[in-house]
């Protein structure tokens, strides 16, 4: 991708190009034995009125128009406009009377020799309002990035709060069982918040990284719930030379929310976690039995996680993804598909 710096020197260059092409014109198709003339125009004039030319163009496109075309002080740039074009007309008259009187005062000449000042105006105008459109459109996305980066980190600093309040609601739950895991827990729940705080920070994550704290994640339910819960764990992942990247922390909601409305009022609950990654395709299941009255009851300090990675999704991943929810027979499925990077 070209730089900002790469693009202005290729923009340059093209106008100078132009530029020297029309002015050079008459010596690069011309002869000395005619007077390089173009038509009834000498070179000489050819090249000098090129010049008054090059002061229209740029004197509208990057003065008048940027300074003066707006509600306020329109009239003035119209004023102005005309005043340049006549100024024009009136030096290449000049020009022809003192210089170049050896060439007939015909309407023909004349018509050619100061019709250019308005073709060259109007270039001017079209040219100014399509580079006002380029740049009005750059700082639409640049606002727009702005604006993206703003909510992403926003939602990012969301969603870790939400979790640690539910991770540590059930270190409670391990600390009122007086459990032996407890010390394990905490220790799998530091090296999950260090992952949170530090491997988090940039913009994108190895998915080994998303897996693995995955993996801990489903660890830590499991030391919690023991033989209350069946947890089925299907992650389907090989190592490739060149490491697939996720947005940090994007597929934990789906599994919080099947612990959250898949454990609780059930007797033998099971929840069903499958993960597989194919031919740059992540995709992603979780599914969990349910109590109808529980699944659907509205919570005011719940509901973070799913509403968080559904904005995410469509901020970042937008064409590149698909999300479904299945609720049949009582067990609740989400499924995510996912074009990886």
């Amino acid at each position: 991708m070209l730089t900002n710096l790469t693009a202005r020197q290729i923009h340059i260059g093209l106008h100078i190009l132009i530029w020297s092409a029309l002015l050079f014109l008459p010596y690069l198709i011309g002869s000395p034995e005619s007077n390089y003339q173009i038509g009834a125009i000498p070179g000489l004039l050819f090249t000098l009125t090129g010049i008054i030319h090059i002061v229209i163009f740029y004197g509208n496109a990057y003065f008048l128009y940027p300074k003066l075309f707006n509600k306020r002080s329109w009239w003035l740039y119209v004023a102005s406009s005309f005043l340049l074009l006549l100024f024009s007309f009136r030096l290449k008259y000049w020009l022809l009377l003192t210089y170049f009187s050896q060439i007939p005062h015909d309407p023909f000449v004349f018509r050619l020799l100061f019709t250019p000042s308005i073709a060259v105006f109007i270039v001017s105008l079209i040219y100014r309002a399509v580079l006002n459109r380029i740049q009005a459109e750059r700082l639409q996305k640049e606002r727009l990035a702005v604006q993206l980066e703003a909510e992403l980190k926003f939602l990012r600093a969301q969603i870790s709060p939400h979790f640690i309040f539910n991770v540590l609601t059930n270190m409670v739950s391990l600390a009122r069982k007086k459990s032996d895991k407890l010390e394990e827990s905490l220790i799998m729940l530091s090296g999950m918040m260090r992952y949170m705080l530090y491997d988090t920070q940039g913009k994108k994550i190895a998915l080994s990284k998303e897996i693995d704290y995955l993996k801990n994640y489903i660890q830590l339910q499991t030391l919690r719930f023991g033989q209350e819960l069946t947890i089925n764990s299907e992650l389907e992942w090989q190592e490739v030379e060149q490491e697939y990247v996720i947005e940090p922390m994007l597929l934990i909601p789906f599994v919080e929310n099947a612990f959250k409305h898949g454990v609780s009022y059930l007797e033998a609950p099971q929840i069903h976690i499958r993960l597989k990654v194919q031919a740059d395709q992540l995709f992603f299941e979780v599914q969990n039995r349910y109590q109808p009255h529980e699944q659907k009851r509205p919570e005011k300090s719940g509901g973070i996680g799913l509403e968080n990675i559904k904005q995410r999704l469509a901020l970042l991943y937008q064409g590149n993804y698909s999300l479904e929810t299945d609720e049949n027979d009582h067990v609740f499925t989400i499924r995510l598909k996912l074009k990886l990077t």
